[in-house]
Order: C-alpha cells, then structure tokens, then sequence
C-alpha cells in the first residue's frame, strides 16, 4: 500500500504538517481523535474541511480546501507534507488531484480508505501513496514501541 512498509516512519519522521481532510469539531469522531493526537506529538496539524471553514479545531484555522490552506500556508514559509484523508474512498481522487496541484509529497488514507485510481494518479505524479493505514496506529508502532 505503499512503496514499502518501511517508508511510513520515513514518512513520519520527516513530515511535521499534515492537513487533515475531513477533520470534525466533534471530539468523538475518529479524526478529532486522530488530530488531537498527532498535534500532542510534535506535528502541525491543518484542518480541512468546508462544513467547518472559517472556525478552528485543535487551535487551528480550518480552511475550505487544501488549495486555500496551502495558500495560507506559504505566507508563513510552511508546505503541507501529509495530505491524510478521513473522505469516503470515492471521494479520494478529487483530494488527490488537489495534493498533487499543492506539491504535496504524500497522500495519506485512513483505515477503510482505498482508491486505487487516486493512488495511481498520485504515484504518478511523484507522491507517496499510503492507504487503508490509521496515522496514529502507525505513528505508536513506529515511535512508542518498547
């Protein structure tokens, strides 16, 4: 699901801003969840998400769309490095289109997520591709082992 399953603490060692799309203000709900933990361990976390723009989760602004919090982003000097995606698998390839447009290096989809059309159109076009794998999961496999 990726290039190889030793890239994701490659990927997560060398990333530090992952626009979560898809992330919910409500506390129960995975990405919350997700977020919240990712935030509590050294990574900026950037919510994307229409229903929510203009507000802020996490003490984070929450932008319409990854073009716009790319935009934001870059009067700050700060590139998006994880596109992680809490969408329907058939909602993927237009966030794939987006991340590409952005210069993200990697799209990241949650457990349960699988579309091979939007890994394929990513991969193609230089990013790294992970799906069906949680960020947190894999981010305490990687880091909190031991």
């Amino acid at each position: 699901m990726t290039k190889t399953n030793n890239s994701i603490p490659d990927i997560l060692q060398r990333s530090r801003t992952i626009a979560v799309v898809g992330l919910s203000a409500k506390t129960s709900r995975p990405s919350h969840e997700v977020a919240d933990y990712l935030q509590q361990n050294g990574y900026r976390i950037i919510p994307v998400n229409p229903a929510y723009a203009g507000t802020y989760i996490l003490d984070e602004y929450c932008y319409a769309s990854l073009q716009e919090a790319a935009s934001a982003l870059s009067k700050e000097k700060i590139k998006i490095d994880i596109v992680d995606c809490f969408r329907k698998s058939d909602a993927i390839l237009p966030i794939a289109e987006e991340a590409i447009a952005i210069g993200a290096p990697c799209l990241w989809m949650q457990l349960g997520v699988v579309n091979e059309e939007a890994a394929a159109r990513a991969r193609e076009n230089g990013l790294e591709v992970v799906m069906d794998r949680c960020l947190k999961i894999e981010h305490m496999h990687a880091f909190k082992s031991g």
